[in-house]
């Protein structure tokens, strides 16, 4: 007899042998008996749990697949190992991406109005009909599948193993649908971007300096922006009000957010501006290596400093400050700053 502390993977087991008889029934059985039992699941039960259903999951019916992705990535979060599971979670998202965007372009040629939006309108069985299974169930249960893939890709492991050849494969499946309806979704194209041991050269303009820093794990530039004050200005190489350690650690890995206020103008090489809200794949790549000018701030900002993604660990690496020889090879590729309203 089973103990209590070992009845969610019970229910994994069950679920598991439903999938491989093709017993519908005792699918659904066991997929609600693994929701109720999920809160109560010890890390090791998840962690083999977690492991258990990534080997099935393409095995699994179609209209609950994309429950027991988000049931794995879950699974991720309270410990199970997220390089196992992140295949079958990101191979079977690309399919349902590329079935979403079927659905929104079949939707489009219809000329019926807007696309339904799943978050505000029921899934209308007949819809299956007129639009085909696998693309009006895909359409619905998309951002089950992002909230899935999210949970894989802020780990750097599952980042580095698909590598951005791998992520690019998503993005440009991720991009065709927000082509050609609303589903883009930010925060999952944000994480296919995430940069990890990138090298950047930093230009302080004012003071004529330069530094060598390597970003990991960065969602946005409102999280580069306070490691950027906190490396700089709190390492004592240029004058400013440093961030204060709590909104540095928040950016990096600990939980929450606090209130910060910002110290540069990130600036491009060309002189336009780097939009805090963008991401760090906006620094321009300049003879091999991204190349970012910090201006004097314009006018006061303010943000909650923490991280983009609450789970996915980030870090900005101070390496070495740059000798004046080649701080100023660096400018070179340097313009003047300007006006947003220019470009």
């Amino acid at each position: 007899m089973s103990s209590t502390t070992d009845r969610f993977i019970d229910a994994v087991f069950d679920f598991e042998r439903a999938v491989h008889a093709q017993d519908p029934a005792a699918q659904e059985q066991a997929h609600r008996e693994m929701h109720r039992l999920y809160e109560s699941a010890t890390p090791p039960e998840l962690a083999q749990g977690g492991k258990l259903l990534a080997g099935v999951l393409t095995d699994v019916q179609p209209g609950p697949q994309a429950n027991i992705a988000v049931l794995i990535g879950a699974c991720v979060e309270g410990g199970a190992d997220p390089v196992a599971c992140a295949p079958s979670v990101l191979g079977n998202l690309a399919k349902s991406l590329d079935s979403a965007t079927e659905f929104a372009q079949l939707w489009a040629a219809a000329e019926v109005g807007d696309a339904p939006d799943p978050e505000q309108v029921e899934l209308d069985p007949e819809l299956f009909e007129y639009f085909g299974f696998a693309p009006t169930l895909s359409w619905w249960t998309l951002d089950d599948w992002h909230r899935a893939a999210l949970a894989m890709l802020s780990h750097k492991e599952v980042r580095q193993k698909f590598g951005n050849s791998g992520r690019e494969i998503i993005r440009e499946r991720h991009d065709a649908l927000g082509e050609i309806s609303d589903r883009w979704d930010k925060c999952f194209g944000y994480a296919l971007i995430v940069l990890d041991d990138e090298p950047v050269i930093v230009l302080h303009r004012e003071s004529g300096t330069g530094y060598a820093m390597r970003m990991t794990g960065i969602g946005d530039n409102f999280q580069l922006h306070t490691l950027l004050a906190d490396a700089l200005i709190g390492g004592g190489h240029i004058p400013g009000a440093a961030p204060a350690a709590e909104a540095v650690a928040m950016c990096r890995d600990m939980p929450g957010m606090v209130h910060t206020t910002g110290s540069f103008n990130l600036v491009a090489p060309d002189g336009s501006w780097i939009w805090n809200e963008g991401t760090p794949s906006d620094i321009p790549v300049v003879d091999g290596t991204r190349l970012l000018v910090l201006d004097p701030p314009p006018y006061q900002r303010s943000w909650p400093a923490g991280r983009f993604f609450p789970n996915m660990v980030g870090d900005l690496t101070f390496e070495r400050v740059l000798t004046a020889d080649e701080t100023a090879a660096w400018f070179r590729h340097v313009s003047p700053a300007k006006d947003p309203s220019e470009d």
